[in-house]
């Protein structure tokens, strides 16, 4: 019996020694780094890098480094030197823009512009999906056994960027009656992706006929609204009018996808909104944190019907991105249904910002 990690449990492993604070080792084309995530980085973990050698940097998205002047040389992201007199509060200033608007020096800020980028671009991409700020400590080292040495996880960079890239397959795991206030004919399906990442869920309201199109709508989980009501946004509203709807018709699938805030997790979520109350709007708020303006991966979604059986929908939604993205990955979408619903004083420049930024139909 193999008792030893695969690739991808590596991956699931070095994504909580992330969140703990715990360097990971990445290795690709002849060259090896530790990266840590700035937002825990603790003195000690710092003072142990920088025992290893030199050549710490702090790499940043290009959205982040555009907020703070940085020279992103490599286009989509910035390799920002640490100085050695600068220690961990420095560090997370750069991370985390919650005083940027009173604090808003913090250069000037060198950014390296010779050798490759490769092993900080994946660094970057595995601490978003550990849902910390993106922002990286990464150290070049001499000695590609320092890793097993120090008894780090070691992660072979393409492998890693490979295994990000790529669509989620989801297992079902149990499905159960539920009657609803929407519907009482109402069943749960839980599904578990084989990556060991959060599971998704998909209600299903009445018995869809496979072979026509079935009335759907992706709805990604939202905390705030969801649960708290939040006047925020409309994610609640929406959600109770897509299951009175299907309700109504008799049929329905509703896809709750665990993508909580675009994809950037409820911390980071929490964050955009104490932005938004220094007066960005929401896709300034996310581009200041160092993200896209939308994280979520709508593949989920087209994986999830596909595996349900379904090949056509009728779409409940404003967002044209998911209708191009079902369309593209072996789904049809035949109608979208709008789903106008929840404008509140309180979210009314959201919702224009989401239509002038995002294109979406409101």
């Amino acid at each position: 019996m193999a008792l030893g990690l695969t690739p991808v449990e590596k991956i699931n492993r070095a994504r909580a020694d992330m969140r703990l604070g715990v360097p990971v080792m990445l290795q690709g084309a002849g060259a090896q780094a530790l990266v840590l995530a700035a937002e825990v980085v603790t003195p000690a973990r710092l003072e142990g890098l920088r025992a290893l050698g030199p050549g710490l940097v702090l790499a940043l998205t290009r959205h982040r480094a555009e907020t703070l002047k940085a020279r992103a040389y490599d286009g989509d992201l910035a390799r920002v030197i640490v100085p050695d007199d600068m220690g961990c509060d420095w560090l997370r200033a750069l991370a985390d823009p919650a005083d940027d608007l009173r604090h808003p020096m913090k250069g000037p800020l060198m950014s390296m512009r010779d050798g490759q980028a490769d092993l900080h671009r994946v660094a970057l991409g595995l601490v978003k999906s550990a849902q910390l700020l993106p922002a990286v400590l990464v150290l070049p080292l001499a000695d590609a056994d320092a890793a097993g040495a120090f008894g780090l996880t070691a992660l072979d960079a393409q492998h890693l960027s490979h295994e990000l890239q790529r669509e989620t397959v989801l297992s079902p795991v149990i499905s159960a009656r539920l009657p609803m206030a929407a519907a009482q004919a109402g069943r749960v399906h839980i599904f578990r992706p084989r990556d060991g990442g959060v599971e998704h869920y998909a209600i299903e309201i009445g018995q869809p006929d496979r072979t026509q199109p079935v009335l759907a709508r992706l709805h990604s989980a939202c905390f705030t609204g969801d649960v708290l009501g939040s006047l925020k946004c409309d994610c609640g509203p929406q959600l109770q009018a897509a299951l009175a709807q299907m309700g109504q018709e008799g049929a329905g699938v509703l896809l709750y996808l665990n993508q909580e805030g675009r994809g950037i997790g409820l911390a980071n979520k929490m964050r955009a909104y104490s932005l938004q109350d220094q007066g960005f709007d929401t896709v300034e708020a996310n581009h200041r944190l160092g993200f896209e303006d939308d994280e979520r991966d709508f593949r989920i979604g087209a994986g999830l019907l596909r595996t349900m059986g379904f090949g056509q929908v009728r779409l409940l939604t404003n967002n044209p991105r998911k209708v191009d993205m079902l369309n593209t990955h072996g789904l049809s979408v035949v109608e979208r249904v709008a789903l106008r619903v929840g404008e509140t004083e309180e979210n009314r420049a959201y919702l224009a910002t989401k239509a002038a930024k995002s294109g979406h139909f409101l």
